[in-house]
């Protein structure tokens, strides 16, 4: 006899737990430059402004090819690289005991903790300043892609790594 389409068994059709996409592993595989859109979009005022922050990095990218005439998605790529903290610690311990413990950071929380201090660094540097916020975030690539002590994000990833050195 055979089978309608309608009468397979269950077993045909599901995929095994393991198999199954995981949702937290899914912004592994957006672009790069989407999610530094994204970043950009932080601070109430700016939530859900998506244009707005594809301009502000379209403006920087711009200004990034005129200082350095380098393409200025390598030196986001750079600066993503150079900007997030290799060594992190973490609190261990309980009942009233609680002790730091240096710890490796992985690599998708690298680039995001990467991101966030970029970000945070230009947008401290543009508020209540003459410099725009493309302005500002050129300046923090460019010196986050040098390795310079004047990037925000370079300052903030040798404190954590030099408290990290610390704990271990």
């Amino acid at each position: 006899p055979t089978t309608s389409p309608l009468r397979t068994p269950r077993c045909s059709s599901l995929t095994p737990l393991a198999a199954m996409p995981r949702a937290g592993l899914r912004r592994t595989s957006a672009p790069l430059l989407s999610v530094s859109f994204n970043c950009m979009m932080y601070h109430g005022r700016n939530n859900g402004k998506k244009i707005l922050a594809v301009r502000i990095v379209k403006h920087a990218f711009e200004i990034i090819n005129l200082m350095t005439d380098q393409n200025p998605i390598q030196i986001l790529v750079t600066a993503i690289k150079n900007g997030g903290a290799r060594e992190d610690s973490t609190r261990i311990g309980g009942a009233g005991v609680v002790r730091r413990q240096a710890v490796d950071v992985s690599p998708l929380r690298r680039i995001d903790a990467s991101l966030y201090l970029i970000t945070t660094g230009a947008r401290q540097a543009a508020f209540r300043n003459l410099k725009t916020v493309s302005e500002c975030l050129a300046d923090e690539l460019i010196n986050c892609a040098k390795g310079s002590a004047n990037s925000f994000a370079i300052k903030k990833k040798d404190e954590i790594e030099r408290v990290a050195k610390g704990n271990r």
